[in-house]
């Protein structure tokens, strides 16, 4: 006689996900969006941007020289690109790219502009993988660093953590006797949790400490510095304006949505997680960090990870957090047919009419 399973078709409750749904409760988070006046939206953002602050975690770590090493120049016809190694805390270096249009007064506005998953940051600057240079746009981020250059922006464009340069190296594990070796994304989210912080935390300092260093260089006029990015880009365009004042207009591209319909719904990779973010309620909540600023939000018809009605759902809810600010006119929508992509139909204009450029 073989024993009988039960199934989550007649046993839902068997799933533990189950259990956990019935605690998601954005409506009643303590540090949700509230405010009725902007006197109270405004002590809204000082409070929760430091609250935030302290749950992402890492933003409190030293700050330090960024002792700035230029690795290389090269002269890309319209464009010069600089790649650049700084320090951004007492252990840890990032290499960025710096875009510089030919022929425009200087100081220049400044975009940063964050990649998504792939092999780092070369796919939105135009080389590819094995390092050689490409002059036709490929793949979901369509170079758009590139294309921003070319509006007349300098454009930073940094190897986010975890990506490219800045892997783990797991060559200690012996995956010839079955040892898997993690993703370096996955490894450094559960690291991060460990500690009390989250790879968003990592990202975020990373990128105040290249916007510290940015302006101390004279080209530049970082009173005008916006940010845009897709996928994992975007949501690190999303917490970077959430949580430093000094990014003045940003374009998110495949990640605005709710955390209910897309980041916890499907596989999403761990450094899209932080502990306790429930407490903050809905991306729409979080949104109203960015507001007054322009925010410009990009989104694909067929995006199979960040469900367009959801997305447009929660756009309707950040209009009225918009509305509340007498900033209705700073909200702005690119919707577009095709899949997980940067569009750019709209968001380069966007940017420059922001940003005066």
């Amino acid at each position: 006689m073989s024993t009988k399973n039960l199934d989550t078709h007649s046993y839902p409750q068997l799933q533990p996900s189950l259990a956990l749904w019935k605690l998601y409760a954005p409506e009643s988070a303590p540090y949700r969006f509230q405010a009725k006046t902007l006197p109270e939206a405004l002590t809204w953002q000082e409070e929760t941007r430091s609250l935030l602050d302290q749950l992402v975690g890492f933003q409190n770590l030293p700050a330090v020289s960024p002792t700035p090493e230029l690795i290389e120049q090269i002269d890309r016809g319209d464009h010069l690109r600089q790649k650049i190694l700084i320090r951004t805390t007492e252990n840890t270096l990032m290499p960025f790219y710096l875009l510089l249009p030919k022929d425009r007064p200087r100081p220049l506005p400044v975009v940063i502009a964050f990649h998504g998953h792939g092999y780092g940051v070369k796919d939105i600057i135009g080389v590819w993988e094995d390092g050689q240079e490409r002059t036709t746009p490929d793949g979901y981020h369509k170079d758009f660093a590139i294309e921003l250059c070319r509006k007349g922006f300098a454009v930073a464009a940094p190897e986010i953590s975890c990506f490219g340069e800045r892997r783990t190296d797991f060559s200690y594990i012996n995956s010839t006797i079955g040892s898997p070796v993690p993703s370096t994304c996955d490894h450094t989210a559960r690291l991060a949790f460990h500690l009390g912080g989250s790879v968003i935390g990592l990202r975020v300092l990373d990128g105040k400490r290249l916007l510290d260093y940015l302006a101390t260089i004279p080209d530049l006029d970082t009173n005008r510095v916006g940010a845009m990015g897709i996928s994992g880009g975007g949501m690190h365009t999303f917490f970077s304006t959430c949580l430093d004042p000094r990014i003045k207009a940003c374009v998110i591209s495949g990640y605005y949505s709710t955390f209910q319909d897309s980041i916890l719904a499907m596989h999403h990779c761990a450094c899209n997680f932080v502990p306790g973010l429930a407490q903050f309620g809905e991306m729409y909540d979080l949104v109203a960090l960015i507001a007054p600023r322009p925010l410009l939000i990009e989104a694909a018809t067929y995006d199979p990870i960040f469900p367009i009605a959801a997305v447009k759902r929660s756009i309707e809810k950040a209009k009225r957090v918009y509305d509340l600010f007498g900033a209705s006119s700073q909200l702005a929508t690119d919707f577009f047919e095709g899949r997980h992509q940067i569009s750019g139909r709209m968001a380069y204009n966007f940017l420059s009419e922001k940003l005066g450029r």
